[in-house]
Protein backbone atom coordinates (compact mmCIF):
# COMPACT_ATOMS: atom_id res chain seq x y z
CA UNK A 1 0.00 0.00 0.00
CA UNK A 2 1.36 3.63 -0.97
CA UNK A 3 0.11 6.99 -0.84
CA UNK A 4 1.88 9.39 -2.95
CA UNK A 5 1.15 12.82 -1.80
CA UNK A 6 2.23 15.98 -4.26
CA UNK A 7 1.34 19.69 -4.66
CA UNK A 8 2.56 21.76 -1.50
CA UNK A 9 4.88 24.42 -1.57
CA UNK A 10 5.24 28.02 -0.13
CA UNK A 11 2.05 30.36 -0.57
CA UNK A 12 1.12 33.93 0.39
CA UNK A 13 -1.60 34.19 2.92
CA UNK A 14 -4.70 34.58 0.49
CA UNK A 15 -3.47 31.97 -1.89
CA UNK A 16 -4.34 28.94 -3.01
CA UNK A 17 -2.88 25.64 -3.69
CA UNK A 18 -3.66 21.76 -4.74
CA UNK A 19 -2.65 18.74 -3.46
CA UNK A 20 -2.94 15.56 -5.07
CA UNK A 21 -2.52 12.01 -3.75
CA UNK A 22 -2.18 8.60 -5.78
CA UNK A 23 -3.32 5.60 -3.79
CA UNK A 24 -1.53 2.05 -4.80
CA UNK A 25 -1.83 -1.67 -3.62
CA UNK A 26 -5.48 -1.35 -2.58
CA UNK A 27 -9.07 -1.17 -4.17
CA UNK A 28 -9.21 2.80 -4.10
CA UNK A 29 -13.04 3.10 -5.23
CA UNK A 30 -13.91 1.01 -1.62
CA UNK A 31 -12.63 3.79 0.77
CA UNK A 32 -13.36 6.89 2.17
CA UNK A 33 -10.44 9.16 1.65
CA UNK A 34 -9.52 11.66 4.26
CA UNK A 35 -6.80 14.37 4.19
CA UNK A 36 -5.02 15.26 7.53
CA UNK A 37 -2.75 17.87 8.69
CA UNK A 38 -0.25 18.23 11.07
CA UNK A 39 1.56 21.74 12.18
CA UNK A 40 4.65 21.37 14.85
CA UNK A 41 3.49 21.20 18.20
CA UNK A 42 -0.09 20.47 17.45
CA UNK A 43 -2.07 17.21 17.11
CA UNK A 44 -2.71 15.90 13.88
CA UNK A 45 -6.44 17.64 12.61
CA UNK A 46 -9.00 15.87 10.02
CA UNK A 47 -9.42 18.41 7.20
CA UNK A 48 -11.24 16.74 4.60
CA UNK A 49 -13.25 13.19 3.83
CA UNK A 50 -14.93 12.34 0.57
CA UNK A 51 -16.91 8.93 0.47
CA UNK A 52 -16.65 6.21 -1.85
CA UNK A 53 -18.80 7.70 -4.75
CA UNK A 54 -17.62 11.23 -4.15
CA UNK A 55 -20.50 12.87 -3.68
CA UNK A 56 -20.43 13.30 -0.23
CA UNK A 57 -18.14 15.59 1.51
CA UNK A 58 -16.93 16.71 4.92
CA UNK A 59 -15.05 19.57 6.64
CA UNK A 60 -14.34 21.05 10.04
CA UNK A 61 -15.59 24.46 10.89
CA UNK A 62 -11.94 25.77 10.64
CA UNK A 63 -11.61 25.22 6.83
CA UNK A 64 -14.93 24.58 5.41
CA UNK A 65 -15.76 27.08 2.77
CA UNK A 66 -11.66 27.20 2.01
CA UNK A 67 -11.21 23.93 1.32
CA UNK A 68 -12.40 21.32 -1.05
CA UNK A 69 -11.70 17.35 -1.50
CA UNK A 70 -12.21 16.00 -4.26
CA UNK A 71 -11.49 12.25 -5.98
CA UNK A 72 -10.83 10.46 -9.36
CA UNK A 73 -11.58 6.84 -8.93
CA UNK A 74 -10.44 5.65 -12.09
CA UNK A 75 -6.79 7.57 -11.47
CA UNK A 76 -6.65 6.40 -7.67
CA UNK A 77 -5.96 9.49 -6.97
CA UNK A 78 -7.76 12.16 -4.21
CA UNK A 79 -7.16 15.91 -4.63
CA UNK A 80 -7.21 18.84 -2.09
CA UNK A 81 -8.01 22.20 -3.37
CA UNK A 82 -7.37 25.24 -0.77
CA UNK A 83 -7.71 28.84 -1.03
CA UNK A 84 -7.57 31.78 0.76
CA UNK A 85 -4.83 30.32 2.94
CA UNK A 86 -4.02 31.77 6.03
CA UNK A 87 -0.68 31.17 8.12
CA UNK A 88 -2.42 28.87 10.61
CA UNK A 89 -2.85 26.94 7.29
CA UNK A 90 1.02 25.47 7.66
CA UNK A 91 1.28 21.82 8.16
CA UNK A 92 2.04 18.47 6.98
CA UNK A 93 -1.21 17.63 5.09
CA UNK A 94 -1.05 13.69 4.39
CA UNK A 95 -4.11 11.42 2.98
CA UNK A 96 -5.22 8.38 4.73
CA UNK A 97 -7.58 5.55 4.53
CA UNK A 98 -8.84 4.28 7.71
CA UNK A 99 -7.82 1.19 8.64
CA UNK A 100 -5.12 1.09 5.12
CA UNK A 101 -2.47 3.39 6.33
CA UNK A 102 -1.62 7.25 5.68
CA UNK A 103 0.88 8.71 3.58
CA UNK A 104 4.31 10.93 4.15
CA UNK A 105 2.46 14.14 3.44
CA UNK A 106 3.91 17.22 1.93
CA UNK A 107 4.72 20.45 3.19
CA UNK A 108 2.54 23.89 3.37
CA UNK A 109 3.84 26.79 4.49
CA UNK A 110 1.95 30.27 4.02
CA UNK A 111 4.08 33.07 4.54
CA UNK A 112 4.31 36.56 3.14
Amino acid sequence: VQFLESGGGLVQPGGSLGLSCVALGFTFSDYAMNWYRQAPGKERELVATIIRAGDNTVYPASVHGRFNISRDNVKNTAYLQMRNLQPEDTAVYSCAVQQIGRGQGTQVTVSS
